[in-house]
């Protein structure tokens, strides 16, 4: 067993985030809001191409307050892949918004713009009203965003792109994000960049990321005293976060880099086992590889258990058994008992890759002997 375990997607972190943190101690900026905080806004603009950002405490708190700012509530819905993290839907849910689900894309394992038009035809007939779609750039790779365009524009609902996942990738040249209404990015201790806890809200809209920066401030008005005229929410990130921010993004490329270095790793030294499949890499543009995702053919619990399938779950724990963290796909929203008899379109691409799939070890420190040691693991599973 490893004496030091071997995390899946730990942050990597050096000098400059160091001295972007001394710098902000050494202003005295330690609160919410300061010039760490304006110059990771600044440099997140340049880097997505997207004019007017806003600095959160969570990419979850960006989805909220873009739920609020397009009406999601009781009288309407807003459409989401199945495949993601609870937090894509979650806001609007608690807003009292109907969460519909779309399944996944087989080329790309992405939000299915075919099947987002059947549920966007189908609620249009019944009268219901669409607050918006959210796409989901999942584990690195951008939505299909062109074809997403098109399709909310028929309905007349506006996109949201959840970018959480993805910093650093790339749809037909352009950043991550660059599509619809807005997007979201979060830093999480585990993503491709980190603040250790944070989110960005970006959009061309500057009207509608200067409501929301109101309302994250408590929507404080302008006044020498505490002034209120609507109720708003403490969702600014603070200036210590966002200076590792600043620090960790001039670093982007070469963790970009690294990340699908990492990913050609384990092709190589899995190429020659039949059973294995990767994550494909869709025709549109690069994906920042943020984790390594693979599936064992033919592992699929068809019986819609909830739980992944045998063969994943095997080498899971035996990873772990070597101190090797490796995880399920994101278990489908329309599985989780708490979505239980949501409407959904479609489930099986997205049912079959949470059962073959498991995310593999994929952090930027990551050594081609880490990388042995788990492929070692996966071989001996697979006999």
């Amino acid at each position: 067993m490893r004496k030091h375990r071997l995390f899946l997607s730990p942050p990597c972190v050096g000098p400059d985030e160091r001295a972007c943190v001394a710098e902000a101690f050494d202003s005295n900026y330690i609160a919410p809001c300061g010039p760490q905080v304006d110059a990771f806004e600044r440099a997140m603009a340049e880097r997505t191409g997207i004019s007017h950002t806003l600095a959160l405490s969570s990419a979850t708190a960006a989805l909220h307050l873009l739920y609020r700012e397009l009406g999601a509530g009781p009288d309407g819905a807003v459409v989401a892949p199945t495949l993601t993290f609870v937090a894509s839907v979650a806001p609007a849910v608690q807003m009292g918004a109907e969460a519909i689900l779309v399944d996944s894309n087989e080329a790309t394992w992405t939000l299915d713009p075919e099947l987002t038009d059947d549920a966007l035809q189908t609620l249009a007939r019944e009268g219901r009203r669409v607050a918006a779609v959210v796409a989901v750039d999942l584990y690195g790779q951008c939505c299909d965003y062109d074809a997403l365009e098109a399709v909310c524009a028929r309905y007349g609902v506006p996109l949201i792109v959840d970018a959480a996942e993805a910093l650093g990738a790339t749809y037909r040249g352009r950043a991550a994000g660059s599509a619809g209404v807005a997007a979201v990015y979060s830093f999480n201790g585990n993503k491709i960049i980190t603040t250790s806890g944070g989110g960005l809200l970006a959009s061309a809209d500057a009207a509608l990321v200067a409501r929301a920066r109101h309302l994250s401030q408590q929507a404080r008005e302008d006044e020498a005293w505490y002034e209120h005229r609507m109720l708003g929410y403490n969702y600014r990130m603070s200036n210590l976060v966002a200076a590792v921010g600043v620090g960790q993004l001039r670093h982007l490329d070469d963790i970009v880099a690294k990340r699908r270095q990492i990913f050609e790793w384990y092709r190589e030294r899995l190429a020659d086992l039949p059973q294995i499949r990767f994550m494909p890499e869709a025709a549109y543009g690069a994906a920042s590889r943020w984790l390594t995702v693979v599936c064992f053919d033919g592992d699929w619990a068809s019986d819609r258990s909830g739980r992944p399938g045998e063969t994943s779950q095997r080498i899971r724990l035996a990873l772990e058994s070597e101190n090797i963290e490796a995880r399920p796909v994101w278990k489908p929203m329309h599985l989780q008992p708490v979505f239980r008899g949501a409407h959904t379109f479609g489930g099986g691409v997205a049912e079959r890759l949470f059962s073959c799939g498991l995310c593999l070890p994929s952090g930027t420190a990551m050594t081609g002997s880490d990388c042995d040691e788990v492929c070692a693991v996966i071989r001996r599973e697979l006999g």
